[in-house]
Formats: C-alpha cells, structure tokens, sequence
C-alpha cells in the first residue's frame, strides 16, 4: 500500500519538523578512484562535477557548503587476482579510508555527497555512513544491480559486487577477500530498494529473489510511472519509522543519450524527469543524509560535449537531491511592484 491520504500527510508534517530541525551543512568529498573496474578515467569524475559548478550550485541553495577536497589513495603494486577479483587489496584499502572519512563527516552533523570514481566505493560510502547511522535505508538507483558475489561475478570486477559485501544475508556467500578483513555486513535486504534496473546478471537475477529485494527495473517504471515507485519505495523503507536515506547515484542509470560519458552504459535508462522526479522526491522527505554520485568517465566521451552534459547532468542531480527546484525561486516578496504608467513601460 503506498503512502497516501491521511498518512502521507502526516508524514509530511513530521518530516517538515525535521528538516527545520536538521543542520542545514553540506559537505562534498571526492574520491578519485577506478580500479573497481577495468576503464580508466573514471578517477577523474570529481574535477569534472566539480569543474561544472557543483559547488556554486550547492552555495546558492540554502546551505553551507564545505568541500573537503579529495581522498588520496595509496598505489598497491601486488595486487593480484584472487579467486577471479580484480583488484581485492586496492579496493579494499581505498574503502577502509573512505569509510573513516564518511563517519567523521556524518559524525560531524553534514549531509555528505561523495564524488566517485567507480561504484566498487558504495562499500565504504555506505559503511562509514552505518557506523553512525546503523538504522540507515539505502536507494540504489542504478541500471545494474551490483550484487554479484565472488562466485556469481562473470568479471571479477569490484564495481559489481559492493551491495553483496554489505548485506547480512550474503555473509554465508562470501569468501574472505584480502583487502577486506575490515569490512563486516551490516546491511539487511529489506532495507535496501534499486531503481533503474535493466542489465542484471543470472546471479544477481537469483540473488534479488531469494532475498525479497525491493527493485523496480525500468520496465517496472514505464508499466507504473516513476510517481508510482517513488511512493512504493518510501512505504517499503519509511514507513515503519523515518530513518537516514542513503541515496547511491550511478550516472549510468540515465539514458546514455544524456549521460554519454560512463563506463557501462545501457539503453533504456531513465529520462532526464524521471531522474530529478526521483531525487526531488527524496529531498522531499527531509531524510537524505548521504548521496554517492559514482561512474562519471570524462576519457569515455565521444568529445567535449558528452563529458560536459554527463557532468552537468550530475550536477542537476545533486543539487535537486539537495532541494535545488523546477519552481523557480521561492525567496518571499515582500510587496507587488507598482503597475508602471505608459510612460514607465514605453521606456523598457
């Protein structure tokens, strides 16, 4: 049953409470980082978000807005596969001290927005997040589904597999990876929902059914309309109790005609509305309180003008996570200017 009538609005009235309760602090990190899989330049994702203005447009909402810079992560020259994982000990350590760095923002009272690199760093995104907010909920909004485990992985890439390290349900699924012995599940699968699905393997196929997953794929979007699955969504994860939102945002969820400049892409993916639909609706509910925006590759672009609209477009999609609207200002006016004289208006 999705939130409607009565409910819904009394919803409404307590998350408004909440969100005039809440620091209004925005903190932005980066995280250069691409060996969770096998393309590079995704580790220049976060100079291009940034280069698009992201902090401009995050300064000019109503927040304060600190920019922690980058993380700098240590090259590991034996790093070998293990059991078909590519890349186990870099991963590994990139997301233990991401994880740090996550905790001491949220601890510190910010709403954090970590700038990827792949998505093999949702693990340590997501985990430092649950060291202070272990009641937390997570959206993944992404075309694959990224819960291969070891076993199931038909490439042995990282950046398809971060949800099956985080999951309790999983921890009889998988192996101990060198690089990981930090990492504990601490997740459950009924506090998890993924929107956008369209390319998800056999074994993930198994995986989001033997556990109940919540996922909506993009069939699903275009049978109920995104309105729809927004509200399922909520009702899913919220309507228990309001809890901290974990937004993961892969780029390649959009429709590669707008989002040109990624790794995996996949047509079929969502329009430009139903993707700020998705994340107005979030901010909306006053409980946003980490977001990831991974997968943005400027070497992947046919030319300057795809790096630039992904990157604009990610842009877009953090500042309308964080309230930015398609209404215009809603600063108060104070009185309607007087009606001008032929004269007055003969003059403009």
């Amino acid at each position: 049953m999705a939130l409607r009538g009565p409910f819904l609005r009394l919803l409404r009235t307590q998350i408004r409470q909440s969100q005039q309760n809440r620091a209004q602090s925005v903190a932005v990190l980066g995280a250069p980082f691409s060996k969770g899989q096998k393309r590079g330049g995704v580790e220049h994702g976060p100079k291009v978000i940034r280069d698009a203005g992201l902090i401009e447009r995050l300064s000019g909402l109503d927040y304060s807005v600190h920019d922690f810079g980058d993380l700098s992560f240590q090259h590991l020259e034996q790093d070998e596969p293990y059991m078909g994982v590519k890349s186990p000990r870099s991963v590994g350590a990139a997301n233990k001290k991401l994880s740090s760095a996550v905790s001491r923002a949220v601890g510190a009272g910010h709403t954090l927005v970590m700038l990827g690199g792949d998505h093999s760093l949702a693990i340590g995104s997501v985990s430092g997040h649950a060291q202070q907010c272990p009641d937390l909920c997570v959206i993944w909004v992404d075309a694959h589904a990224d819960i291969n485990t070891p076993m199931t992985s038909p490439s042995g890439n990282l950046h398809g597999q971060p949800v099956a390290f985080m999951l309790k349900e999983l921890q009889d699924k998988m192996p101990e990876i060198p690089g990981f012995s930090w990492a504990k599940p601490f997740l459950s699968s009924r506090d998890l929902v993924y929107i956008g699905l369209r390319d998800v393997d056999p074994g993930e196929h198994q995986i989001l059914k033997n556990l109940g997953i919540q996922y909506f794929t993009m069939r699903d979007i275009d049978r109920l309309g995104i309105q729809r699955v927004m509200e399922v969504t909520f009702d899913h994860l919220l309507a228990r109790k309001q809890r901290p939102i974990h937004l993961s945002f892969d780029i390649d969820a959009f429709d590669p005609s707008l989002a040109p400049a990624t790794g995996t892409p996949v047509n079929g993916g969502l329009t430009y509305r139903e993707g700020i639909y998705l994340t107005e609706e979030i901010h909306n509910t006053g409980l946003l309180s980490v977001m990831d925006l991974v997968e943005v590759n400027p070497i992947l672009g046919a030319n300057q003008e795809a790096v630039e609209a992904t990157a604009s477009l990610a842009v877009d999609v953090v500042a309308s996570s964080l309230g930015q609207t398609r209404e215009g200002s809603h600063g108060s006016i104070d009185a309607m200017p007087a009606e001008k004289s032929d004269t007055e208006q003969l003059c403009l």
